[in-house]
């Protein structure tokens, strides 16, 4: 194994070698892309919103494995929240729930929250209406 590798701990690898929830979702309430090829990492997260929850959510990525365990990892973590709690979300949470990421890799886990944030984003711009309702039920 390459000495990349040993800067990761066990999550990380579990998340990268096994990635959670990869792929499109069908019929998305909302899709935030973020990154951009120039600088290597680009992330797409999609969700399912029911009753102003997240219930379902999906990722693709092209990028390091840093950046595929995050997104394995922040699709682990928002389902079942609220949109509000959602919106809350950092990338604090994801490198916590990876056990850690090597200061180099930090980058990784905020494309994820920021490719979060452009998901929730769209979804309410897409419904404008029921995210407003969503978000006053929660208030």
């Amino acid at each position: 194994m390459s000495d990349t590798y040993t800067l990761y701990n066990p999550t990380v690898m579990e998340h990268f070698m096994n990635p959670r929830n990869m792929g499109d979702l069908k019929d998305a309430d909302g899709i935030g892309e973020v990154g951009a090829a120039a600088c290597g990492d680009i992330m797409k997260i999609s969700v399912k919103i029911q009753d102003g929850r997240i219930t379902d959510a999906r990722f693709k990525t092209f990028g390091c494995g840093s950046a595929i365990a995050s997104s394995s990892m922040a699709t682990e973590l928002i389902k079942g929240r609220t949109i509000e709690e959602a919106m809350n979300f950092s990338n604090q949470e994801v490198v916590d729930a990876l056990g850690g990421l090597p200061p180099v890799k930090i980058h990784c886990s905020v494309l994820a929250e920021e490719a979060l944030k452009a998901a929730l984003e769209d979804y309410v711009k897409k419904h404008p209406e029921s995210a407003r309702a969503q978000l006053a039920v929660t208030a």
